[in-house]
């Protein structure tokens, strides 16, 4: 299935239509983000691409312009550009009240902008474009089932063959990355939150799931190092009796789908850790029925929190605040099932849920999948959730 010259046009149609219901008063919309330029026009330049309220569109590309006109299905409104200098005369040099990504707009790119035109007023469009983007089209949901299926067979069919007693946690996250890599994976999954960087996902062998992190997510790892706090640890080395956390982001194309599966090497499990696991697992099931057009993601996180006894809470998700995120061409879309966030769920959005427990001196158990919101209820795109699987 092929990216089209239509697709783009009505993601472009739906982001003028949402920016005019709650910013009646803007006059262009300013993106320099990867993804938002992929969103829009098909390619990932270095560059600048313009939306104008009355429906003109413009991507000025420093390099390289030969290369965004053979990936873009939209070629004709393409312009090359050594500077912002490059750009007077084909917009307007006023550009009235100018609504920005503001959380990658850096001080040194508008000053840059500001030279060569007039803003009057600078706004921010973050949640605007994120709203968009959360409602996934017949093209995106097909990269995603792919993607899906592609990661349900990583967890059933790979990670069984490659734990071996003695690999470290880096020789793991090694081979997973080369086995994914075969099967259509991008080389890299993205986040939207500030400097936050991850290849593949979070492998962790025994206690490391339990060290705390700078990324904002249930799990945790030791890292390569403090420069790089993210990947495996070369020093940590699989022991019987280990449980191992495999929590991918596999991406094809642009769109991700995220899932999460514990295993335990070479010893079951004690029944503390499969009565905490089999919670999780329960609780997904509960969770995903509650995933229905209309519905309100803040209500369903209170509804469940509150529903939880003082032993299920010991421990929840190891400190983080959420029960599920979106997904799509990032890992940490819109929605948050979280307290506060009010916007109705949506047919075709598509979230993935992570209930997850810390033991401590032990891991962490529990289950992540990626499910797609329809007229009739959630659908699982990466497969059902799964016991912890002995190896």
């Amino acid at each position: 299935m092929k990216l089209t010259k239509q697709e783009l046009l009505t993601r472009k149609e739906k982001f003028i239509a949402a920016m005019n219901q709650v910013h009646g008063d803007w006059d262009y919309a300013l993106f320099i983000s990867k993804v938002n330029q992929y969103y829009f026009a098909g390619t990932i330049q270095n560059g600048l691409f313009v939306i104008k309220k009355n429906g003109d569109s413009f991507f000025f590309v420093r390099k390289s312009a030969e290369r965004a006109k053979f990936e873009s299905p939209i070629t004709d409104n393409i312009y090359p550009m050594q500077s912002y200098r490059d750009c007077v005369g084909i917009i307007d040099e006023n550009l009235g009240n100018a609504y920005i990504e503001d959380e990658v707009f850096s001080y040194a790119v508008l000053s840059r902008l500001q030279k060569y035109f007039k803003i009057e007023k600078i706004h921010s469009l973050e949640n605007i474009v994120k709203f968009v983007r959360a409602v996934k089209s017949k093209y995106e949901l097909h990269l995603m089932r792919e993607s899906g299926k592609q990661v349900d067979i990583l967890m059933k069919e790979v990670v069984p063959k490659v734990l071996k007693e003695g690999m470290s946690e880096a020789e793991f996250a090694g081979h997973m990355y080369l086995e994914m890599m075969k099967r259509g994976y991008q080389g890299t999954s993205r986040i939207s939150a500030f400097q936050t960087e991850i290849a593949g996902g979070n492998y962790s062998f025994g206690k490391n799931m339990l060290l705390p992190t700078n990324f904002d997510g249930p799990g945790g790892w030791k890292g390569n190092c403090p420069a790089y706090p993210g990947g495996g640890s070369p020093l940590t080395k699989l022991q019987k009796g280990d449980l191992v956390f495999v929590d991918t982001c596999f991406t094809i194309e642009g769109y991700h789908t995220d899932k999460t599966q514990i295993f335990s090497f070479g010893k079951k499990p004690s029944d503390e850790v499969l009565k905490d696991h089999a919670f999780c697992k329960n609780l997904i099931h509960t969770i995903s029925k509650k995933l229905v057009v209309g519905a309100i993601p803040s209500k369903i996180y209170e509804e469940t929190i509150a529903s939880l006894s003082e032993d299920e809470l010991k421990g929840f998700m190891n400190g983080v605040r959420f029960l599920g995120h979106g997904v799509g061409l990032l890992i940490d879309e819109f929605p948050v099932i979280a307290k506060g966030f009010d916007m109705p769920l949506m047919e075709n959005m598509t979230i993935a849920l992570e209930p997850k427990k810390r033991i401590e001196g032990v891991g962490l158990v529990g289950v992540e999948e990626t499910y797609h919101i329809t007229k009739d209820g959630a659908i699982s795109l990466t497969g059902e959730p799964q016991d912890i699987v002995v190896i």
